[in-house]
């Protein structure tokens, strides 16, 4: 076995029950494991039951080596999540092996491993001591860790109490520090402040650069994949469908997954943690009168949208907040007063936006929807990622140098020589 190999995987499939919640725990996974390799029936399924399944992973087959950073994207639903767990054994597979060749560290989620009872300083050494680390050994790490997670006024504080900001900083600083040879993260830096998110994109570099930890880490933010990753794998429906350098694994997805879709439906969208206002929803979103995202030189992009009310809401407003594909912010469209609803009314609005002021690209965006207090500060009610659009010129061959009008994302209106002067 190659030295360098730290992780190997060989023809992982996972497998749920469809239309049941929560059954498969880790006993029951082995029970059911163990009478596969037997050759028996599953010890779980009712006599004379027809099941359907669902394959969350479908065979795959990867290995990664001592010093990598491994980004893992895909849509929701396309096994990143289940891939992790398995990883980091809190799941069993179907079908397949893990081999592991060394001692793993995984955030799979916020405050993941850590008893809400005990403090931040006795999470940390119960952490260390489940990696198989000695008192002493965490002695000699808990004051980085504490200095890293910015948290020393409240480290002897129940973790309880803590934020979801605390717990990611806590469990960051806890991962990246403790002795372990392969990190596994999913999500983790999607909370948090943008100060202590660069802070730890520069920590897990360094793990991997400097001391050779193996990075695997599930994100939706483009950006940080580019930042932190030196090789994406893309997955789609349980299977690997890209393995490769970051900059074309991101082009890929985009143009596979994220640029195709004109409609969307947001009925089982779920919101952000920190959106508790449920007076109104958006239902689905689609351009109008066409059957892509692509739009052309001079045109509108025509947006249909339903809503659906749940209380009476006054002077409704819409945000559409428009990015690249690296997650930088490059604008905000606000429309306010729209119209006032009443509980139980279903909303449809039709709104075209000037996007000539965008150079040709690919753009994702954000629709927020929001009311106003007597204040006047802006209340957000429902957000969701909106659909992306493609803008470009409406000819069909274009010259394939990069031409000044293409520099930059925004096509900024002409300036005006007033006057030449020579003397």
């Amino acid at each position: 076995m190659n030295q360098s190999v730290m992780v190997e995987v060989k023809n992982l499939k996972k497998r749920y029950r469809l239309g049941e919640i929560g059954t498969e725990s880790f006993r029951q996974d082995l029970q059911s494991w163990w009478a596969r390799r037997r050759g028996k029936d599953d010890p779980l399924r009712r006599i004379g039951e027809e099941q359907d399944f669902f394959y969350a992973l479908k065979g795959l087959s990867l290995t990664f080596r001592r010093g990598e950073s491994i980004g893992i994207i895909g849509e929701n639903g396309a096994g990143k999540s289940t891939f992790l767990k398995l990883l980091s054994r809190v799941m069993a597979p179907t079908e397949g092996s893990i081999d592991l060749y060394g001692r793993v560290t995984s955030m799979l989620e916020v405050g993941t491993g850590f008893d809400g009872e005990m403090t931040g300083r006795e999470n940390i050494y119960m952490n260390g001591a489940i990696l198989g680390m000695t008192k002493s050994e965490i002695d000699a790490k808990i004051e980085e860790i504490i200095e890293f997670s910015e948290l020393r006024e409240f480290i002897d504080t129940p973790v309880k109490r803590y934020s979801s900001g605390m717990y990611t900083k806590l469990g960051f600083a806890v991962a990246s520090h403790l002795d372990s040879e392969i990190i596994i993260m999913d999500e983790v830096l999607a909370v948090g402040d943008i100060a202590f998110q660069n802070k730890c994109l520069k920590k897990m570099k360094e793990a991997v650069t400097s001391e050779g930890k193996t990075v695997l880490y599930v994100s939706h933010n483009m950006n940080q994949i580019r930042q932190l990753c030196d090789r994406v794998i893309v997955l789609n429906r349980g299977n690997l469908v890209f393995d490769g350098n970051t900059g074309e694994a991101i082009e890929f997805y985009l143009k596979q997954f994220q640029t195709e879709k004109h409609t969307r439906d947001y009925r089982e969208e779920i919101r952000p943690d920190w959106l508790h206002d449920e007076r109104i929803r958006i239902v689905s979103a689609e351009y109008r009168d066409r059957d892509s995202i692509y739009f052309y030189r001079d045109e509108p992009m025509k947006l249909h949208m339903v809503l659906q009310t749940e209380q009476d809401v006054e002077k409704l407003g819409l945000r559409i907040e428009v990015s690249n594909t690296n997650d930088v912010k490059l604008g905000t469209y606000f429309l306010y007063d729209i119209c006032d609803c009443h509980a139980g009314e279903k909303i449809e609005l039709d709104i075209d936006v000037d996007i000539s002021s965008f150079t040709n690209d690919t753009y994702n965006t954000i629709y927020c929807f929001f009311v106003r207090d007597e204040a006047g500060t802006n209340l957000n009610v429902d957000r969701v990622y909106g659909l992306s659009f493609v803008h470009e010129d409406s000819l069909p061959a274009r010259n394939l140098n990069w031409e000044t009008e293409n520099w930059g994302y925004l096509a900024l209106p002409g300036a005006e020589v007033i006057r030449v002067e020579k003397h």
